[in-house]
């Protein structure tokens, strides 16, 4: 078994795969592998031109981030004690990888670790994606060490340090293979947005650390797929938070978190309304009936043990943030 597999999945990426990908083959050490969900652009006839050494799984149809990871990993299982989760829109500096690696080698007790990610556009600026280690607040909100909601901080090397975290974000995660199929991968009812967060909770309820190593650096585009700002995340979001805190507290505890999330979206989805974005409007309430519908499903039913929601403190980040004015992690 090979030490390590970096795993980018692609969707056509043709725009951003010149752009990153020279770097990730220029600072690696590891297998370099792509799987592509079924791409409709030139991405894959740029690979096979442009980087032969780069290893294909081509997927029949696009399965989503959170799938088509599943399927490209299953096929590369027994062959790697680690796989490297990487976005095709990330640029990578000298030894990331190496050290990620070393890290999880050294840290018997940890199933993930992600670098310190800082924005490619802006590169003074913490990335929104994880940024210096992922947090959940009391009602299962993600935010950020250099970002809480919308919120960028500039990096003063503040966060070089090394510390367990919530969660380790998507775009950039070292993984223990083992640990991710004996939580049988991403849930792929998310599709895409948030799964890794499941995945790491549910790590964290057997047991397992999560960390955060700031001494690496990473920088990422963001939206290269799906915008931040488009309806179709909002929708995605909201849905896969439900159904991520659904499957990982008593339902006592679902309960009173639905009243406190469905007031403030509800609130939200009002000032959409006000302000003519009708389909952000659409986006929230399609995501709060889809998760209903879904509860039926396989995926919703199947609970696991309570974990605690987050590390922190038992905070509403959207009050501290938009009614007490904390901006950074460290006013929290």
């Amino acid at each position: 078994m090979k030490a390590c597999a970096i795993v980018l999945l692609n969707y056509n990426g043709a725009e951003v795969l010149p752009h990153f990908l020279p770097s990730v083959v220029a600072h690696s050490s590891f297998d370099i592998w792509v799987i592509d969900n079924a791409s409709t652009d030139t991405s894959l006839y740029y690979l096979r031109q442009e980087f032969p050494t780069v290893s294909l799984i081509c997927l029949s149809e696009n399965h989503g981030f959170a799938a088509g990871y599943n399927l490209g990993l299953e096929k590369l299982r027994g062959g790697y004690e680690t796989f490297i989760l990487l976005n095709t829109d990330v640029e990578v500096t000298p030894s990331w990888d190496q050290d990620l690696v070393a890290y999880l080698q050294t840290n018997a007790a940890c199933a993930a670790v992600q670098p310190k990610i800082l924005s490619w556009k802006e590169k003074e600026y913490f990335d929104y994606a994880g940024a210096g280690g992922g947090f959940l607040d009391a009602f299962g909100y993600p935010y950020c060490r250099g970002r809480i909601w919308n919120t960028l901080e500039k990096d003063q090397g503040q966060y070089d340090d090394t510390i367990f975290v919530d969660w380790a974000s998507g775009a950039c995660m070292a993984i223990r293979s083992q640990d991710f199929f004996d939580q049988h991968g991403f849930d792929p009812h998310f599709f895409a947005h948030m799964e890794e967060i499941d995945l790491c909770w549910r790590l964290r309820g057997s047991g397992k650390n999560i960390a955060y190593l700031g001494k690496i650096t990473v920088y990422h585009l963001g939206g290269a797929t799906l915008d931040r700002a488009s309806p179709q995340k909002l929708y995605l979001n909201i849905r896969n938070s439900l159904a991520m805190i659904y499957k990982q507290v008593s339902i006592l505890r679902f309960i009173s978190i639905l009243l406190i999330k469905g007031g403030i979206e509800g609130v939200a989805l009002i000032n959409y309304l006000v302000t003519g974005k009708f389909a952000n409007a659409k986006a929230i309430g399609r995501g709060y009936a889809d998760f209903f519908v879904s509860q039926k499903s396989k995926s919703l039913k199947t609970k696991h043990p309570t974990t605690k929601i987050g590390s922190g403190p038992a905070l509403l980040v959207f009050a501290e943030y938009s009614l007490m004015g904390k901006k950074k992690f460290s006013d929290l």
